[in-house]
Order: C-alpha cells, then structure tokens, then sequence
C-alpha cells in the first residue's frame, strides 16, 4: 500500500449477512437488489469518518459545479482508496460484502475490481443512464457493484434507479456515460417497455448490489447536503481479460488489472481475492 493513513484498528466485518434464496432470485432476475443493514450504525460510525476523509483528501476535483460537464456534475469520484489507507482497506476487503457478492452472483469466489467513493455534491447534477460494464475489459457477465451510503440518503438526494432484466440484454453498445447516453437508453427502455426499479430512501449501512450490465442512474442531489457513498465492484475469481477494443477498457486495464493483457487470468496485485467458498 501507498501514502497509507493509520487509525485504530475498526470493525473487522467478517460476520455472515444470511441471504433468501428470495433475494438471491429476486437479484438475478432484476439485476439489482437493495439490502437493508449489511453494516451496522456502529459499524457505519466508524467507516463514515474515516472513508469520508480519505475521500476528500484525495479528491482532485477543484473546480466549482458550474465549469463542469454533466459527467463530472454528477458526482465527485475518488478511486481505489484501498490502496491508500489501511482502514479504508478493511472495509472494502471485507468478508461480509464479498460473500454476499458472491452469492448474489451464484460463484465460489470474488476479486475486487477496484473502489470509488462516490460523493454526489449539494445540488449536483443528476447520473445520466448507463452501463458500467461498457468499461470494463473481462470476459464474463459475473461482475457486481455494492453501493453503500456513508449517510442517510433521502429521496431528494438521488438514490439509484434501475431498469429491471436489463442486465440480461447484455451489451447495448459504446454507448460512455454522457447526456448522449442519457438519451439513448431512455428511449431504449421505451421501446423495451422496461419497468423501473426508483431510487428508495436509504440508511447508512444499507447497501444495493447491481450487475455490471444493468442500465441505472440517478437525479440529482436537491438538497443543501452531500450525498456520500462508497462502492465496491468485484467480479468473479477466474476471469479471463477480454478485449481492450475502446480506449475506456484499454485505460481500465491499464489502471485496475496493470502489468495484465487479453488472455490472461485477472489477477493483478490490485484484484486481491476477498472471499472463496
């Protein structure tokens, strides 16, 4: 690890989250879930201050909301903290929040893929619709992202919307996260008639888990108050890295699988296996 901050040693969030088969049906079905509780108010308590600083320490975004575009309105994005704090680090290697990946997923073992803490600022624009898979350079539809509110995220704040079975479509184009996008797959969603899953209001420690194929975004953040979440993504153990056919997946992996190239197994030093069955 790099420029590595040291708290007091945290809660280690090693303890089983049980899962229904119900949500585990319910999640390949809709390609996305929200679990309520997965870390507990204590928990929460002590992650909160100490992802929240490293968050901003990091962050390099200087620039006031209205010189950016809609992409970088709609959130701050602060990557793979992991690798710069040690606290941070236990959280988002935790046991917990693989094993549920995992499950989710139907699989015996989850790597991390990278982290970003994803602060929606005060009155920040809204996430336009997308899929993060269109980034990422592996062959398998076995990825999943965890998005955990550091706060209580009321409806006013932008919580996650998502477009139910979306995920089985599987790749709808070099469609980047952009107004363009926006406009695309909301008429795509149209013309599919797909229902839509609107954001909830969410505690802190609550958690939605989604495939990296679903179609999701968010409005904006109405409120004088940052929206502040951490997200994890991990992908199955054994993934093979597929095509570096855009220049977003060649910088991904670049940046989340270094040293690594199509054919081989994804497993850089940066995708640590966080849970096996």
């Amino acid at each position: 690890m790099q420029e590595v901050n040291t708290h007091t040693n945290g809660p280690d969030l090693a303890g089983d989250y049980p899962l229904t088969p119900e949500q585990v049906a319910s999640y390949q079905q809709n390609g996305h879930i929200l679990l309520r509780k997965v870390a507990s108010e204590a928990e929460m308590d002590f992650y909160r201050p100490v992802i929240r600083e490293a968050a901003y320490h990091y962050n390099t975004e200087k620039r006031p909301l209205a010189k950016r575009d809609t992409y970088g309105r709609a959130f701050l994005q602060i990557m793979n903290l992991w690798q710069r704090d040690e606290q941070v680090a236990r959280f988002v290697l935790a046991r917990r929040f693989a094993k549920i990946a995992a499950e989710l997923m139907g699989v015996r073992g989850v790597r991390i893929y990278h982290d970003q803490a994803l602060f929606k600022e005060p009155h920040g624009g809204p996430t336009p619709w997308h899929q993060d898979q269109y980034y990422w350079p592996l062959k398998t539809d076995k990825f999943v992202t965890m998005w955990m509110p550091l706060t209580d995220v009321a409806a006013e704040m932008g919580p996650m919307t998502f477009a139910n079975g979306s995920q089985k479509l599987g790749y709808l184009g070099k469609v980047p996260i952009s107004d363009e996008s926006q406009s695309i797959f909301e008429n795509f969603i149209a013309e599919k008639n797909l229902s839509l899953k609107y954001g909830e209001p969410m505690q802190a420690g609550d958690a939605t888990f989604h495939s990296g194929w679903t179609l999701h975004g968010t409005p904006g953040n109405e409120t004088d108050r940052p929206r502040e979440a951490m997200t994890i993504i991990y992908f199955e153990d054994g993934a093979i890295i597929g095509e570096t056919d855009s220049p977003s997946r060649l910088n991904d992996l670049n940046s989340w699988l270094p040293g690594l190239k199509t054919g081989d197994l994804a497993a850089s030093k940066l995708n640590p296996l966080v849970y096996n069955s």
